[in-house]
């Protein structure tokens, strides 16, 4: 039995501790990028809540919307979250780029490859579900929203929404819409690990409706309008996703078969020689 010895610890454990050192670096240099997004999102977070609340003001007869708040500390604390909330979208390139650095030196050349463009996918993606909730669906939301506003039984109904309940609003829409539109990286990376096949989708294809239309009616507000907004998009890009996966499964054959028949080649060749 071979002796324990101190020094197997220190030698096996260097490498670790360099990679943790570089861990908190790069964590570091990541919330400092989300600190100073926030401390500037901050100073513009009257302008972004502007921005965020047009919307709701178009909805409403011109001259007619507005907000309120019942707690004093109400619209401080929608402030803070506008800026933490815009802060990370502004900040998520760094983040973003500090985890592939992070996680780059570890990949193989083909696995950087193949890994690179599902993080430069995601914030479009995102973008566009996002700009989707924000220039379609919100609008239209907010106009079926207001037309229960009249008389009823002689009493006035109107609308008067707080500025937290709003914000909440707003952000559940972009979170759900930018969320969802992420489904084809999480298809591709499934397909690209070997852990889902296009045919396996296809033959899943009505669960995979029944789930879109479920995660729809959970992620949106309690209305058909913007369940179906979200629901048809999601579908289009399912099915989007599939044509993706046959020509990557199409390619990936051709480039094996290719590799297969260039094999004995080199093998012929090198027996010739011999």
């Amino acid at each position: 039995m071979q002796p324990f010895r101190i020094s197997d610890i220190d030698n096996s454990q260097a490498p670790l501790l360099d990679h943790l050192i570089e861990l908190r670096a790069r964590l570091l240099r990541a919330f400092m990028a989300f600190a100073v997004a926030f401390g500037v999102c901050f100073y513009f977070s009257g302008d972004i809540f502007a921005f965020l609340v047009r919307p709701l003001t178009e909805a409403f007869p011109p001259g007619q919307g507005r907000l309120i708040y019942t707690k004093l500390y109400e619209a401080f604390f929608v402030e803070v979250k506008i800026a933490l909330f815009a802060a990370f979208f502004v900040s998520f390139p760094v983040i973003a780029n500090q985890i592939w650095a992070f996680v780059a030196p570890g990949l193989y050349a083909k696995e950087k490859k193949a890994f690179l463009p599902f993080l430069i996918a995601t914030p479009i993606l995102f973008t566009m579900g996002a700009a989707l909730a924000y220039y379609v669906v919100m609008p239209t939301a907010f106009h079926f929203f207001l037309t229960f506003e009249g008389n009823k039984g002689g009493l006035k109904l109107e609308a008067l929404p707080g500025t937290g309940d709003y914000l909440a609003l707003v952000m559940q829409f972009i979170l759900a819409f930018g969320i969802s539109f992420l489904l084809p990286v999480l298809l591709m990376l499934l397909n690209r690990a070997g852990i889902i096949t296009r045919k396996q989708c296809v033959g899943a294809r009505r669960y995979a409706i029944v789930g879109i239309f479920i995660i729809a009616a959970v992620a949106t507000p309690p209305d058909v309008v913007s369940q179906l907004l979200l629901a048809v998009p999601l579908l289009a890009l399912y099915e989007g996703t599939l044509i993706l996966m046959w020509f990557t499964e199409r390619s990936e054959a051709r480039e094996k078969a290719k590799a297969e028949a260039e094999v004995p080649a080199v093998v012929e060749g090198g027996s010739a020689a011999e």
